[in-house]
């Protein structure tokens, strides 16, 4: 039975992933046809009108980041794409769309970066210059409502991984996952997960805000939100998403299994550590580990509940996770637990935190939505 979506319970109540996920009336997932990007875009859709130079860009809300040989990339709202060598001076770069960027990928000079609307740029020059490799803004067909549309059409790209200069995977909305092997020249959808052969059921109408039992029950959705992919290993992929979705590749991305995950509420990202070790985390503070690639969970205690949005892999089992209301959480290895502490910006806020880079020495880049920063680590 087709169970109603709210658009507002598959997030957190963070402004930051509000402003990530898509916005737009959610509709049963009927079929598994792909819808292709839109071919005719107009000329003032967000999507293929240029970013503006912001002389406060640096302190926009900012959902991603990145280092390369290069320095530091970071990614956000109206197509805010910037560049810095050191990590404290910032330069915004003229990028070919004013859509929200959520996640970028970097190998060697290669660039991509991707978000709303189905964007994704890429940048052969470390930067320099772009070129836009898709588009797909939300557009109704005449005589066609919000209801009829595929929620896939305009769906935003929410990660983007590349394996080598040529081989990548993007992964978003409403179960969208793209693939190339030609460097993003083009991107091909793929199906990871079966659709579901229940019938659809329009939701009848609800009196006031009152939602009933049945309203409120978490379901399996058809097309669960993809919310972070990563390697984990020779030709091995794995993919967290809304709702518990956990899903695992061992042929480079060919094939998905999709495996059972011990928390039902989604998990906004996944670290890696090679050799099995897995780590998911996301709503309410809920960090799950595994060290056979998935197969099997445990609960990893915290002393945190806020959602946890960003993280990153440290050498020994080691790991930083940063989320809502400025937490930051460490271990220095796997053995150890994890501690919490706090990041304020110098105006005394606790950001939502949704990324995190290091810079050796226990510096690290942080992203949220009071822009980039640097913090140490005590």
């Amino acid at each position: 039975m087709y169970k109603l979506r709210v658009i507002g319970g598959r997030k957190s109540g963070a402004l930051l992933l509000l402003l990530i996920l898509p916005c737009a009336a959610s509709t049963p997932f009927a079929s598994a046809q792909t819808s292709a990007p839109a071919t005719a875009i107009a000329a003032d859709d967000p999507s293929a009108l240029p970013s503006e130079i912001m002389p406060r860009a640096s302190k926009s809300l900012l959902i991603d980041v990145a280092m390369s040989s290069a320095g530091y990339f970071v990614v956000g709202e109206r197509g805010h794409v910037l560049h810095s060598k050191d990590g404290k001076s910032w330069t915004q770069l003229k990028v070919p769309t004013r859509s929200t960027l959520t996640t970028l990928a970097v190998v060697d000079n290669h660039v991509w970066v991707a978000g709303h609307n189905g964007v994704i740029l890429h940048s052969a020059d470390a930067g320099q210059s772009w070129q836009a490799q898709r588009r797909d803004p939300y557009v109704l067909a005449p005589g066609e409502t919000a209801y009829d549309h595929d929620p896939r059409q305009g769906a935003p790209v929410l990660d983007i991984h590349f394996s080598d200069a040529s081989n990548g995977i993007a992964v978003g909305a409403h179960s969208l996952m793209l693939v190339t092997h030609d460097g993003g020249a083009t991107w091909t959808p793929k199906v990871a997960i079966a659709p579901s052969s229940e019938p659809v059921v329009e939701a009848a109408p609800m009196e006031g805000d009152i939602f009933s039992q049945e309203d409120l029950q978490l379901g399996e959705e058809a097309d669960p939100h993809l919310n972070a992919v990563v390697d984990a290993g020779p030709g091995t992929l794995v993919i967290v998403g809304e709702r518990g979705t956990f899903l695992r590749s061992t042929d480079a991305g060919e094939n998905w299994q999709k495996l059972a995950f011990p928390y039902k509420g989604s998990m906004f990202g996944v670290l890696s550590w090679g050799g099995g070790h897995l780590m998911a985390y996301g709503l309410r503070g809920n960090v799950y580990e595994s060290n056979d690639l998935g197969s099997t969970w445990r609960k990893v205690e915290t002393r945190g509940s806020t959602s946890l949005m960003g993280g990153l892999a440290l050498a020994d089992g080691g790991a930083v996770l940063v989320g809502a209301n400025g937490m930051v959480l460490s271990r220095p290895a796997s053995a150890a637990a994890f501690a919490l502490s706090t990041y304020k910006t110098a105006n005394d806020e606790m950001p939502a935190l949704a990324g995190i880079a290091s810079m050796g020495d226990g510096k690290y880049v942080l992203v949220g939505d009071k822009g980039v920063d640097l913090y140490h680590l005590q």
